[in-house]
């Protein structure tokens, strides 16, 4: 089978050669670009919460970050991974990892949050706490020619949209509920979503298909 990896240039390598392990051919097709959003000092101490949203936004934090906050949530494995990596232990990881599945476990009263992600993230966070919003890095979606390739999986809702403009019939196995949301609103079939929104769990959606 032919695996379309969409993932951002650099980025791409852990799951490519995980899919090839396998027994699957790698088609890489990169489909978003990462840039930085500012580069100044983030003074963490100054927050009961910082929440994480996604790997890139942890590594972007991470390097910019000065003292500590008094605790840190990270909304999905991957992201706790990322941080984990980098000397930080989060305090939450919801079991549902979105916005609102951290909303439904975070203790109340909150106090102080910042939310450290994405240019134009969800503001439900924001929205429900009057949470400090602090965009870390944009993501920008590419347009490379419509690959060929029996499946593709998408790690991001970007990453969907991104891939529905080519206009290709390619299934997909999605890393969660939002990124098959926005596959299906681009016309994508997904025929696999992961349990764990994570890498792990994107590769485990890929193998239930070659037992089926």
């Amino acid at each position: 089978m032919r695996v379309v990896v969409t993932r951002a240039p650099g980025q791409a390598e852990p799951l490519a050669s995980r899919i090839e392990a396998l027994g699957h051919e790698v088609v890489l097709c990169p489909l978003i670009r990462i840039d930085e959003v500012g580069s100044e000092p983030v003074d963490l101490s100054r927050y009961d919460w910082a929440i994480v949203t996604s790997p890139n936004g942890a590594a972007e934090l991470m390097r910019r970050a000065r003292g500590r906050a008094a605790r840190v949530a990270a909304i999905g494995p991957g992201t706790a991974a990322a941080l984990i990596r980098r000397g930080v232990v989060p305090d939450l990881v919801p079991r549902a990892s979105t916005q609102e599945g951290l909303l439904a476990e975070l203790p109340r009263p909150a106090g102080s949050v910042l939310l450290a992600a994405a240019e134009g993230a969800r503001m439900v966070i924001v929205e429900e706490l009057g949470a400090d919003f602090l965009p870390l890095y944009r993501t920008t979606e590419l347009r490379p020619e419509p690959p060929t390739g029996d499946l593709v999986v998408l790690a991001s809702a970007s990453a969907a949209r991104a891939f529905g403009a080519l206009g290709t019939r390619i299934p997909a196995v999605s890393i969660g509920p939002q990124t098959s949301a926005a596959a299906r609103e681009a016309g994508i079939r997904v025929v696999a979503e992961a349990e764990r929104h994570d890498l792990g769990g994107l590769l485990d959606a890929v193998a239930s298909l070659d037992a089926r």
